[in-house]
């Protein structure tokens, strides 16, 4: 069981109508993931922000860091729903760890509660950007008899 941080209740989700990693994910099915994961982790859920549709918006984000002091985190569907810029990424896990609060993505079952958890999540998305610089396997071509 998740320690209860002191004065601290529940953990916001984060869903998103925008595209991530090219695919999409319709809000309703992100909540149920969430509450799923809540459910398994006897997590407290509290309802889920949506981000706004717009493409880049980060202002739903802003306002669930910015609740930090009251909850004890987090739990986004998906940790590739955050910014695509290392750096503003890397700004939203020092908000959350500043604040005491943990970083949870259901999908992928990562947790972010310290330094440590960032280097392996941050590891996660240097392997997903590199996946998109490879060829599909439609144009891959076999080098032992010389067809694609």
């Amino acid at each position: 069981m998740l320690k209860k941080l002191a004065n601290r209740h529940g953990y916001r989700g984060y869903v998103t109508s925008q595209p991530f990693i090219g695919e999409r994910a319709p809000q309703h099915i992100q909540n149920l993931v969430i509450r799923d994961y809540a459910d398994r982790n006897n997590m407290e859920y509290l309802l889920s922000s949506a981000e706004y549709a717009m493409d880049g918006s980060q202002m739903m984000l802003d306002q669930v860091l910015a609740e930090l002091p009251s909850l004890q985190g987090v739990i986004c569907y998906s940790i590739f729903q955050l910014p695509t810029d290392t750096g503003r990424r890397r700004a939203v896990y020092r908000k959350v760890l500043d604040a005491g609060g943990e970083l949870h993505s259901a999908v992928e079952g990562l947790t972010v509660r310290d330094a440590g958890d960032i280097v392996r999540v941050e590891d996660i998305w240097r392997v997903r950007q590199t996946l998109r610089q490879c060829p599909d396997a439609g144009e891959v071509r076999c080098v032992a008899d010389g067809q694609k």
